[in-house]
């Protein structure tokens, strides 16, 4: 063959460099017939003979002016057209086969991160088992199958079902042994492969309704914290793709985020199950009324974040109707949860110690040696009342244990402080107390309080504390309320006196003497009843 008439560097002769290029080359005429072909492209395209029109010898897309891709064979090829001066075109087709596999794994791998991390910011943004199944179910319906199954912990399991369109809550009431490979992922082994899964072997329970035929299945397990926390099973029809390896890599991977997210909301909900147990018996408890006194409280833990603190009370009401019941506010060393603790063992301690409640002293040195010999460091205060109603009046007989005095607000406006005096308990091995007795007539309030109120620091430059003198104006204010608006009152004002100043934990108690008619019992005897 002649050399054509070109630029020096593209000659077309048998015996030419362009001839033995490892490229494919053809040369089209501005006809459309094959002017030239070198070796590379006779063996991809044998009728790309000199003459043939090329329309007849190479696909549809090797047209044009511009760089183009398609598929010749098993390959994929790009071609880049050069002018030539008389009008034709030489092509040159560059095997992009191996480059376009990697971007195409490229692209599916950027796909799956792109959905894993979808899946793992869903997920972990509840901590609700129920509500991370439904996330789950939702999110391989929509990347990884037709139809899904998330199978939770428990017994009897909760399962959630997926396909596009519904989504259902069940229990899963079947035995897992009827699907092949369920059992073994539900105790944590490795998942069979989809491979050796045949679909007529599902059965039609686990096939959702309207589904149709399977045509391919995955079930794989749903590791959580040290042990399986579920399954996970994919359904996908006929005319979707089957399984393939990297479709069961992106479905345990997937399964690894569920467990993972599905075992700490299982592991927040049992926590705060017991949490809540164990709070509840350290919450301050619902006050007994006693017959013919009033009697009101209010408790704030020093965190908005705590339901309890080191603070407490309670009333324990005598087993007879004329007899004495015991009233306790304390404060312990400290606050939070150890606090509570703590509390809670002194409130325990204290209700096991009701026999011998009229001997103040004597509890107290029991309650003493008791938190002595425990592995606490911390101490406590608190005042021990006992109420019992005579006549019109309420007699109170008080014992402090290192806690601030308590303060009566009699009806006309006055407060007076009750003198008792007493050693902490759970600092020494021997303490000491001395008790008082105050009567209240009607009208008149006995006021319990923590420290919380008088050291509250607030003011123009938030580093005053409220005080007593400033609690003992306010108590006067309050004469004559009923003791749950008293109450209510001394919190507020302490409240607004602190504003967002960091506060400790907070308690006040009322006891006061109701206003009301004495009614004379039958025959004249008897201590009779009050109207409130």
């Amino acid at each position: 063959m002649t050399s054509l008439h070109r630029d020096p560097q593209l000659l077309v002769g048998d015996e030419t460099p362009w001839h033995a290029a490892a490229v494919p080359s053809l040369v089209i005429d501005r006809l459309g017939a094959v002017e030239a072909a070198n070796a590379r492209s006779r063996e991809l395209l044998p009728a790309a003979l000199p003459g043939a029109p090329i329309a007849d010898t190479a696909p549809g897309w090797l047209s044009g002016t511009s760089p183009v891709s398609g598929v010749l064979g098993d390959r994929v090829f790009t071609a880049h057209p050069v002018r030539l001066p008389d009008g034709g075109t030489c092509w040159w087709l560059i095997d992009d086969t191996d480059v376009t596999a990697a971007r195409s794994d490229l692209d599916r791998a950027r796909a799956r991160t792109e959905f894993l991390t979808e899946a793992s910011d869903e997920l972990l943004g509840s901590l609700n088992l129920q509500r991370c199944m439904e996330i789950a179910a939702r999110l391989a319906v929509r990347h990884l199958a037709d139809a899904a199954w998330v199978v939770g912990p428990g017994e009897p399991q909760p399962v959630v079902v997926a396909t596009a369109d519904v989504l259902q809550h069940d229990l899963l009431d079947h035995p897992p042994e009827d699907v092949l490979g369920l059992r073994e992922a539900l105790l944590g082994f490795p998942p069979v492969p989809s491979r050796w899964l045949d679909p007529s072997g599902v059965p039609r329970w686990l096939v959702p309704e309207g589904f149709g035929e399977v045509g391919s299945v995955v079930v794989t397990p749903l590791p959580g914290h040290a042990v399986a926390t579920g399954a996970l099973i994919l359904l996908r029809r006929p005319a979707s793709p089957r399984f393939s390896g990297e479709d069961e890599g992106a479905a345990r991977l997937f399964a690894a985020r569920v467990g993972v997210a599905m075992s700490a909301a299982r592991m927040f909900a049992q926590q705060a199950s017991v949490t809540d147990t164990l709070t509840r018996e350290l919450l301050p408890p619902v006050l007994h009324q006693l017959p013919g006194v009033e009697m009101a409280a209010r408790y704030r833990p020093a965190s908005d974040t705590d339901r309890v603190g080191g603070d407490f009370y309670d009333v324990h009401p005598s087993d007879t109707e004329d007899g004495e019941s015991l009233v306790v506010l304390g404060d312990v060393c400290g606050k939070g949860l150890e606090a509570a603790v703590l509390t809670g063992r002194i409130r325990s301690t204290l209700r096991a110690l009701l026999p011998m409640a009229a001997d103040h002293l004597r509890m107290l040195q029991l309650l003493n040696s008791a938190l002595l010999s425990t592995e606490h460091t911390r101490f406590a205060t608190m005042v021990l009342g006992s109420v019992s109603r005579h006549h019109a009046d309420v007699r109170l007989r008080l014992t402090s244990a290192g806690h601030l005095p308590p303060l009566v607000v009699r009806g006309d406006g006055r407060v007076e402080e009750v003198p008792t005096r007493g050693s902490l308990v759970g600092a020494m091995t021997e303490i000491e107390a001395e008790s008082a007795e105050v009567v209240l007539g009607p009208g008149d309030t006995c006021v319990l309080y923590t420290d919380g109120i008088t050291e509250a620091r607030g003011g123009p430059f938030g580093t005053d504390f409220f005080g007593e003198d400033r609690l003992r104006r306010t108590l006067a204010e309050c004469a004559g309320m009923p003791a749950d608006a008293l109450v209510e009152r001394v919190q507020m004002v302490a409240a607004e006196w602190a504003g967002r100043s960091p506060s400790d934990d907070l308690a006040v108690l009322a006891i006061t003497a109701p206003r009301g008619q004495h009614l004379t019992a039958v025959g004249g005897h008897g201590p009779g009843r009050y109207t409130a």
